[in-house]
């Protein structure tokens, strides 16, 4: 279990980003995968919730999580909808009591709290959805209910700088966009290039604003600690769990 040092001191809040320690699955997926879009046994990862919702000391209903898809989709969860299926890959709610959370296994989870306006978020944001501006997005979805605040933010575990490696197409697709992304890539060999997500992230969130910390560990490289597909598909394995990261407001 980790946490951020800024939101630690943000009485209101609630929150952590959890390993894959101390769950119910086997295998592959030992032990805390919280990812029901896995090929887990389905008792095993409900158990798993269970135990993320006694460890944050809230009722089950209300943890609200997101079917992911990669995409620059944000959600406003309100009353409304608490019950709906939630298909985006990020989520805001104005709501207390409600704990919004996230699903990665190599992607970046981030955690967010407007203090001045009672505000939390969470984003998972892959290369996919930091490419499409989805972080661009959700601040300005919070700046538009009200333009005073004060955002803080956590980036937490996600495969690190020296364990992503990309091919020159990957590589190209940034460039093309801004030739300031090249500050991202460093160069492997002729033929692939190392990426650097979490300060592609990280350098989007301090644009608008945001007050950053991280929790700054690699999920490739950290295999007790954390699930991860790069790894998952180096080892040849059907399939990978999801860690869970999780932010309420009292």
């Amino acid at each position: 279990m980790f946490y951020s040092k800024n939101l630690k001191k943000q009485k209101k809040i609630k929150h952590c980003f959890f390993s894959r320690k101390n769950g119910f699955s086997k295998g592959i997926y030992n032990s805390l995968n919280c990812g029901m879009g896995s090929k887990d046994n389905k008792k095993n990862i409900l158990k798993n919730l269970n135990f993320v919702t006694k460890k944050m000391n809230i009722k089950k209903n209300k943890l609200i999580l997101m079917h992911q898809t990669h995409s620059n989709k944000i959600a406003v969860v309100k009353k409304e909808n608490l019950n709906k299926k939630i298909i985006a890959d990020a989520m805001i709610t104005k709501i207390k009591g409600i704990f919004l959370g996230v699903l990665t296994a190599d992607c970046v989870p981030i955690i967010l709290y407007d203090a001045n306006n009672k505000i939390i978020g969470c984003i998972h944001a892959g290369w996919k959805g930091a490419f499409s501006d989805i972080i661009k997005k959700i601040i300005n979805k919070i700046k538009k209910i009200n333009t005073n605040n004060k955002i803080y933010a956590c980036i937490g575990p996600c495969i690190g700088k020296k364990s992503y490696e990309v091919d020159l197409n990957f590589y190209k697709k940034f460039i093309n966009k801004s030739y300031q992304n090249k500050k991202y890539f460093i160069k492997k060999n002729n033929r692939k290039k190392l990426f650097n997500l979490r300060r592609f992230v990280a350098d989007k969130l301090v644009k608008h604003n945001v007050k950053l910390d991280h929790v700054n560990r690699d999920t490739y490289v950290e295999k007790s600690n954390f699930f991860s597909f790069r790894r998952s598909c180096k080892l040849q394995q059907k399939d990978y769990g999801r860690c869970i990261s999780v932010i309420g407001m009292n």
